[in-house]
């Protein structure tokens, strides 16, 4: 079996502009050119492109030779959604970010390290090994005038540890710089037990349960106020966006008082926000779209950025200790992760910043979020973590789990935790969100998924319906908060490399077999 090399000049490059698909020729060490397009990657690894004209994508191909059995796995956009695996070759599978090639043996590792200027992507077929760096402005091309674009830094690797072992360190490898709490991160969250019908006293109430099931813990918890207390919040399914400047009639108190009171039980209190849908009065030409009861700003926008980080910073100071962003990649692109595929999104856009690309544009919203928030935490929700590496803290790693059907959990929590399990502590923490711990869930099953995140050295939180508690409940969410509250090692999946949901993991140096 013969491997891809990326330190090998490509065997052909081709470009999509406006005008269509053109191949390049070579032009020197690493180069191709067509016209007034250069394209290639440089003895570093940077992948570029030079233009005058519009370009969408850069394609670059390395010639391999894979063997019939191999077992291939690649990323997600932003949240997996419970489709993430190792498979053989499938030519059409576009994988985000990485891709491992695993022989039985050897793991191949090949990726673009984090902070890219594109959405980059590979297709591994049995004779190529094809890179796609997307460097749209929307769905058109990016205005380059001419400038070169590092589009990305490429990176490779060769283990013959593990997958789990390789996988991990190659995450390292690709980020540099990673943004990691300084404490292990636990405690409640009102959303699945809640949904959106939340209040002061719900939310006082569920500090008072997180509090007292964390007394003893060496450091203390959060409790995330989750979507339903913003002023304009319509009810279930309905409008969920800004403004941010105050919060509803259920909340007479304010959120700087709630904030105060839940410190005052002993929680560090957090808070939900979805920063680019807004029914507030903006200019025109702040608008993207139209969509979900509102306007989606456009990023691309410094006035945008202005009002997000003063959004953040009203979050700050009214004295949340932790702010969950989310729905921004929905919002900007119309589609949730699992169903972008290589087109990201659907129809005719671009930003205003139209010299700028797509990837860009999503990163400088992630520092403005990051640079106006301070030393507070930040879960990243429904955002891209190869870009919010190193910014971000806390990155959701999957979407929601549920607290109205298990199968739901299943899918979207195992799954995504065990296959971003590579990226806690390398990228950032790895949250798989929630134990929704309802009476229409059993709790069998979430006792066993309550476990799993306890043990797994990620974050956990928990979201409690009241019924739901009894004895048996308490005294496992007490045991289960000692042990989220100190430091970890990453859950390994044991048989991930043929199930789905795995079910064989290693916790803190035992082997635990669960029944999903």
């Amino acid at each position: 079996m013969k491997t891809a090399d990326l330190r090998e000049r490509p065997v052909w490059a081709k470009v999509l502009t406006d005008d269509g698909l053109e191949e390049l020729l070579p032009a020197g060490e690493g180069v191709f050119a067509r016209e007034d397009i250069r394209a290639g990657v440089t003895d570093d690894g940077a992948v570029f492109v030079e233009a005058v004209r519009p370009v969408r994508r850069v394609y670059l191909a390395w010639r391999q030779e894979l063997d019939r059995d191999v077992r291939i796995l690649g990323d997600h956009w932003e949240r997996g959604y419970g489709d993430m695996e190792w498979r053989g070759i499938v030519p059409e599978r576009v994988l985000p970010w990485y891709a491992l090639v695993w022989d039985g043996s050897r793991t191949f590792c090949y990726g673009v390290r984090t902070n890219p200027a594109a959405f980059c992507s590979f297709r591994v077929e049995r004779g190529l090994l094809i890179l796609d760096a997307d460097v749209r402005c929307g769905t058109e091309g990016v205005r380059l005038g001419g400038e070169r674009l590092c589009a990305a830094r490429l990176e490779q690797m060769v283990s013959a540890e593990r997958p789990f072992a390789a996988a991990r360190a190659f995450c390292a490898r690709l980020c540099g710089d990673p943004l990691l709490p300084k404490e292990p991160v636990y405690g409640g969250n009102d959303w699945y037990a809640a949904y959106g019908r939340n209040s002061d006293a719900l939310i006082m109430e569920h500090a008072r349960w997180i509090a007292d099931w964390a007394d003893g813990s060496p450091n203390r918890p959060f409790m995330v106020v989750d979507d339903g207390w913003q002023c304009c919040h319509w009810g279930s399914g309905g409008y969920n966006g800004g403004p941010w400047r105050w919060a509803n009639e259920k909340f007479p108190d304010g959120m700087d008082g709630l904030a105060g009171r839940m410190k005052e039980l002993g929680v560090r209190p957090g808070i939900w926000f979805r920063p680019l849908l807004t029914v507030g009065e903006v200019p025109r030409e702040w608008k993207l779209k139209e969509a979900d009861g509102g306007s989606v700003l456009d990023p691309s926008r410094e006035e945008v950025l202005e009002l997000v980080a003063a959004d953040m910073k009203r979050l700050k100071d009214w004295g949340f200790e932790l702010v969950k962003h989310d729905f921004s990649t929905y919002d900007i692109f119309g589609r949730w992760g699992g169903w972008m595929g290589s087109e990201l999104t659907d129809g005719g856009w671009q930003f205003a910043r139209k010299d700028r690309t797509t990837a860009q544009i999503i990163r400088r919203l992630y520092e403005t979020l990051r640079q106006s928030a301070g030393e507070i935490s930040i879960i990243g929700c429904n955002t891209v973590g190869h870009l919010g590496a190193g910014l971000f803290d806390i990155q959701r790693c999957g979407d929601d789990t549920s607290g109205q059907e298990w199968e739901r959990t299943r899918k979207m929590g195992v799954n995504t935790l065990a296959f971003r399990m590579p990226q806690q502590g390398t990228f950032f923490a790895a949250d798989g969100d929630c134990v929704g711990l309802t009476t229409h869930v059993p709790w069998e099953k979430n006792r066993q998924w309550l476990r799993l995140l306890a043990a797994s050295g990620t974050p956990l939180f928990v979201s409690a319906q009241k019924d739901a508690l009894g004895p048996e409940q308490v005294r496992a969410l007490r045991e289960a908060f000692a042990a989220a509250s100190r430091p970890l090692p990453p859950g390994e999946p044991l048989d991930w490399t043929y199930n789905s949901c795995p079910a064989k993991w290693l916790l803190n140096g035992e082997e635990v077999e669960f029944d999903w």
